[in-house]
């Protein structure tokens, strides 16, 4: 009796085994499909999302751009890997950024994993990775849509001010207007929407970056002149060592160079937020002068394509003097 128990258990595990193969081959089917259909969903959010912000950005005179118009389900991602190079002991503050370049990768940066730069004789590099550029071939990946809506809408808007119908100037000077002009816009996004918890959130976001402007700015003159009295090496462990005192730029300089190696991509990081934020608190301060965004935006546009930095802080304080004249 026990033997022919067992031997019908023998003879049905084979169906058993298939059986549960089958429940689970299914399962995974089915997860598969969900997690397509999740993904399609979040894209076609996102498009929506992108068609709005590049609506209203028209009303504040940014001419779009086709960046971020596509997702993954119509086009191939293409991220890019972007390098600066600044030479050791030195700072672009009155010249470009001694190297720029940027390398393009027929893949999602996700799938890019890189390690660090381990040296480069005579330079400090910094690098950082990104989908999202001021290009057709930019198109919004899943891990664009799962970002919050703030910062979706921070790129789209910064994106589409590169344009050249928009601003065609250097890259430096270019990075240095676009900045806080889509800061700026983000901010006026959201109030037109009525949406008031974002509208606070984005304001918020835009103190901060005022903030970690007038830090990085202070920060930066006080590395230029011990850069200039000490011998490289000391120099840098000097500054690194000051950084510190400057938390709130600290803590965003840290996480973003994640695991590079913080003597080796002083000069070029210093250089790099520079180029993004050297207007940032002027700008900011000009947008409380105007009556609307929208003309500061169009004033900005007046800046010469070839102007230095010398000649766009001359035409900011020209702006200012202007806007205050006009409030008498």
């Amino acid at each position: 009796m026990v033997q022919q128990r067992w031997g019908r258990k023998r003879f049905a595990w084979p169906f058993v085994r298939q059986a549960a193969a089958g429940i689970v081959l299914i399962l995974g089917l089915s997860s598969c499909a969900i997690d397509r259909m999740g993904m399609a969903k979040r894209l076609g959010e996102n498009a929506r999302l992108v068609e709005d912000v590049k609506a209203f950005g028209i009303t504040l005179g940014i001419v779009p751009t086709e960046a971020l118009s596509r997702t993954t389900e119509e086009r191939p991602p293409l991220s890019m890997l972007w390098l600066w190079m600044q030479r050791d002991g030195t700072l672009a503050l009155r010249a470009p950024i001694d190297i720029r370049m940027a390398i393009g990768f027929a893949t999602a940066k996700e799938n890019l994993q890189l390690e660090q730069v381990y040296q480069v004789a005579g330079y400090s590099v910094y690098y950082r990775q990104g989908n999202e550029f001021a290009d057709a071939r930019s198109v919004a990946t899943v891990g664009f849509a799962e970002e919050a809506i703030l910062r979706r809408v921070k790129v789209i808007l910064h994106e589409d001010l590169h344009g050249d119908e928009n601003f065609a100037l250097s890259w430096e000077v270019e990075e240095s207007i676009v900045t806080p002009l889509g800061s700026l816009a983000v901010v006026e996004f959201f109030r037109r929407r009525g949406d008031r918890e974002t509208t606070q959130l984005a304001q918020a976001s835009l103190e901060e970056e005022i903030e970690y402007a007038r830090e990085l700015n202070a920060f930066v003159a006080q590395a230029e002149e011990i850069f200039q009295n000490l011998p490289i090496e000391e120099a840098k462990r000097q500054i690194l060592n000051l950084m510190p005192s400057y938390p709130l730029y600290d803590r965003h300089f840290q996480g973003q160079i994640a695991d590079q190696h913080p003597p080796t991509v002083l000069e070029a990081k210093l250089s790099h937020d520079l180029a993004y934020y050297r207007y940032f608190d002027q700008i900011a301060g000009l947008a409380t002068q105007v009556s609307d965004l929208k003309t500061l935006i169009d004033d900005l546009k007046s800046i010469p394509p070839g102007a230095s930095q010398d000649g766009v802080h001359t035409y900011l304080e020209q702006l200012k003097a202007r806007y205050s004249q006009s409030k008498i």
